[in-house]
């Protein structure tokens, strides 16, 4: 099962609820620069945020949760992180974070934080996230969460922002 909740120095996380939809989408899921090397579009309406929101709710927490991020002292929405069991034993990522808070080192220790505690359930052994080759930002968070570049994974995955055909990624990820 995953974890209702995580908390950083900085952040807590927690799932993604129906009332987010306001600060998600004007705080990132329109930002045309925050959904460069995301598998999504920009959302073009509220709508869209909704629908997103509600598929999140729906999907059973044992396979996949959405954490927003929440600042511990402001309680505003900073972004959002999201961890899918693909495996008995393994378990992948992804993220993404509205653009006024990029280069704080705010996902570095989210994902830090989440890497730590997936190594330490006695079922899980391996962390993994890819990125676009392209997306040097995520590449060097995910280094500096600890995270091992394994590979280079061609023709891997559409990021429509960039390419209507798959895009070669990094693979990354940490195990024990």
């Amino acid at each position: 099962m995953l974890p209702d909740t995580f908390q950083t120095s900085r952040l807590n996380l927690r799932p993604i609820a129906v009332g987010d939809v306001g600060p998600i989408f004007d705080g990132y899921a329109q930002d045309k620069e925050v959904t460069r090397f995301l598998i999504w579009g920009p959302h073009q309406d509220r709508g869209v945020t909704e629908a997103f929101i509600a598929r999140c709710v729906a999907t059973p927490p044992d396979v996949e949760r959405t954490y927003v991020l929440v600042g511990r002292g402001d309680l505003a929405i900073r972004g959002a992180f999201s961890l899918r069991r693909t495996a008995l034993y393994r378990l992948e990522c992804g993220y993404v974070l509205a653009r006024e808070w990029w280069g704080l080192g705010l996902m570095t220790e989210v994902l830090s934080e989440v890497a730590h505690w997936a190594l330490r359930q006695p079922e899980i052994f391996r962390i993994s996230a890819v990125c676009d080759v392209g997306n040097i930002a995520s590449a060097r968070v995910m280094e500096e969460a600890g995270l091992i570049r394994g590979g280079l994974l061609r023709r891997w995955l559409v990021h429509p922002n960039i390419s209507d055909k798959p895009r070669d990624c990094f693979a990354y990820a940490k195990a024990r």
